[in-house]
């Protein structure tokens, strides 16, 4: 009967232990991952939201009353509105502007 005994202690102690180190080694993976987690987030922040790409401007047929400024001009203009800087109808109102010089 001791031996028997002892033998139950010993499978209770191994499998107390065992539990233990598991539930200290899954602890600091979820810590690791919680810290990288953090470190990544503000990385996510900063990035771009992807949107789909607008189409490209269409480039204004080259007129006999345009100067080379002016087309210059427009082209930036496109840039700008390609690049997202400006909206459609920003775009609208600075190339009428330059269309009416």
């Amino acid at each position: 009967m001791p031996g028997l005994i002892r033998g139950v202690a010993r499978v209770g102690v191994v499998a107390g232990t065992a539990t233990a180190v598991s539930n200290r080694v899954s602890r600091r993976q979820a810590n690791r991952w919680s810290q990288q987690d953090a470190q990544q987030q503000p990385q996510y922040a900063q990035e771009p939201q992807y949107a789909p790409e607008p189409p490209p401007a269409a480039a204004p047929a080259p007129s006999a009353g345009l100067s080379d400024d002016s087309l210059a001009k427009l082209q930036q203009l496109a840039d700008l509105k390609a690049q997202g800087v400006l909206t459609d109808a920003e775009f609208e109102v600075q190339k009428a502007r330059i269309l009416q010089m």
